[in-house]
């Protein structure tokens, strides 16, 4: 009994230490930008991404019609030479996803799951939707996340070449506007 009572106190420590870790470096990342793959129901795309917390974000993709994805916090568009959708970013997953005071408090009372020792999981569920968000176990970055869009597409993002806390304009979180 004692033998089992300590597993689970030793567990539970270093799963605290962990989501501490992962909340520290949350805490002191105030924007980052990073290569990704993007994998949406097998159509694979990538590119570059800038976040900056909260919400905002700016991803140009690599080998597309010019596709870029824009939130300047409030509104979230996508835009290639022929087509333009916007949505308010409450109604898509990524109004969670790049808040990270929600996801400090979310880690906070989860459980980490380590996953082939180089990556930390934890899975949140928020009105309906499950989202797995991704850290790496070294460095404690975002290294991506996994949700079903709002067209209820199965995405996978993967995040490397991570920089965080750089310089960057205002100006790039700018909605673009209807071609």
């Amino acid at each position: 009994f004692s033998l089992i009572l300590f597993y689970f106190i030793l567990s539970s420590t270093l799963n605290a230490e962990i989501n501490d870790k992962i909340i520290k470096n949350l805490k002191n990342t105030k924007n980052l930008d990073f290569k990704f793959e993007q994998n949406i129901n097998g159509k694979i795309e990538n590119g570059n991404c800038t976040i900056k917390y909260p919400k905002k974000i700016f991803c140009e993709y690599a080998r597309s019609n010019n596709k870029i994805l824009v939130s300047n916090g409030k509104s979230l568009v996508i835009k290639t030479r022929t087509s333009y959708y916007r949505y308010p970013i409450e109604k898509t997953p990524l109004n969670l996803i790049l808040d990270k005071n929600f996801l400090i408090n979310k880690i906070n009372n989860l459980e980490a799951r380590i996953v082939d020792e180089s990556i930390i999981n934890f899975k949140i569920l928020e009105n309906n939707n499950e989202i797995n968000i991704f850290f790496d176990n070294k460095t404690y970055d975002l290294i991506g996340w996994q949700n079903k869009d709002i067209y209820q597409n199965f995405n996978i993002t993967f995040l490397s070449a991570i920089r965080k806390n750089r310089v960057l304009s205002e100006n790039l979180f700018k909605i673009p506007l209807q071609n």
